[in-house]
Formats: C-alpha cells, sequence, structure tokens
C-alpha cells in the first residue's frame, strides 16, 4: 500500500496493489489500476465506513497452506479479508453494500486468443455478493479497457477513469499480469499434487 496527499482531490490517496485491501471511515480516497482483476467496493452507509480490495484470481488449487500476503490474490480470501477488517470496525452484513469494477479483458487481440480471466473474476464477484446477500448497487465490468478507480469510503462514491489502450498501456498491464499469474503458478506448483491415502 502507497500513500500520498493529491492537490486535485485535496486528500490523501491509499493506492492498493493485487491482492491489497483497505477499510476505513477516515476522509480518503482508496484507489487502484485494474486490468482483468476485480475490486468490489463495500459500504455500510450507517457508519459510513467503507473498503476496497483488489484479487486477480477467483480461487486457488493449491493443496498447501496460502500466506497472509497472498491470500488477497484470490477471490475467495479477498472478500473474507475484506468483510472481517470491516466487521472489526462495526460494520453489519446486513446494511453493507457493493459496487464491483474491472475484469476487462484488456488484452484482446482481435477475439483471437480470448483471456478469461476477467469473465472469470467478473462470475465469481456476483455470484459471491449474491451468495452472500449483499446487494449490488453499481456494477462496472468486462470491456477492453483498464479502469483506474478513487474510491470514497465515507460515500461510497467512486471516480472512474478508463484508461485508452496504446501499446506502452497494454504492454505494461501484460508484463504486470503475465508476472502475477507466473508468480501464482509458481507458489502452486511448489505446493505439489495431492496424494490420496
Amino acid at each position: 500500500m502507497n500513500t500520498h496527499f493529491d492537490s486535485h482531490f485535496n486528500k490523501q490517496i491509499i493506492t492498493i496493489l493485487p491482492g491489497e485491501f483497505y477499510s476505513t471511515d477516515k476522509p480518503v480516497l482508496i484507489s487502484t489500476v485494474l486490468g482483468s482483476c476485480i475490486s468490489i467496493a463495500l459500504y455500510d452507509p450507517d457508519l459510513k465506513l467503507g473498503g476496497l480490495n483488489h484479487f486477480m484470481l477467483p480461487t486457488t488449487n493449491r493443496t498447501q497452506e496460502i500466506s497472509i500476503e497472498e491470500q488477497g490474490r484470490y477471490g475467495d480470501f479477498a472478500m473474507e479479508l475484506l468483510l472481517n477488517d470491516m466487521f472489526k470496525k462495526g460494520a453489519k452484513k446486513e446494511n453493507l453494500k457493493a459496487k464491483v469494477f474491472g475484469g476487462g479483458n484488456v488484452l484482446d487481440d482481435g477475439g483471437f486468443h480470448k483471456n478469461r480471466t476477467g469473465l472469470n473474476n467478473i462470475s465469481f464477484a456476483l455470484e459471491y455478493l449474491q451468495t452472500e446477500n449483499i446487494p449490488i448497487i453499481a456494477n462496472d465490468t468486462g470491456g477492453i479497457f483498464p479502469r483506474k478507480i478513487f474510491y470514497d469510503p465515507q460515500t461510497s462514491k467512486i471516480f472512474l477513469k478508463r484508461i485508452q489502450r496504446s501499446d506502452l498501456t497494454l504492454k505494461e498491464i501484460s508484463t504486470r499480469e503475465a508476472a502475477y499469474k507466473e508468480e501464482i503458478q509458481q507458489q502452486e506448483t511448489k505446493a505439489g499434487s495431492i496424494t490420496w491415502f
């Protein structure tokens, strides 16, 4: 997590990276950049408390325990981490509202090599929130553009900017997502396979 003051918004910006989350009732903005990843913003209007996560994949098939640093990369863990953090601060599940962002097919090459990561992430997010009975009040997912979001946890407002695709942007996003996926795959390989007894 990085923190800096932004003169445009006249607020502290908390920037979260893949695998991270943050919740607060303070006058800050929580920011992240999304490609095929998903961010779910949760909000308790009674407490004016909000939180945001950023996950890369819906679940993992690893057989060994996942470290705390790695858990937030997977949707099922990322949601539990954010929810538990907000519950500790007094949020009530029945009050929560959600906004869902990301899941773009930002590496779309005209349909020849469709990347399903974004679609899988979207499906997971929507199904998870439905199962948990958390209403979705905004949904900006899919498409081909990366997104930069700024979330105001006191009001639940989202400032969203679609990042125009350029060769440089696509290369940067492609490199970053490939590195994250390779790191996850290496960790899953190290975990080994299941032996049945």
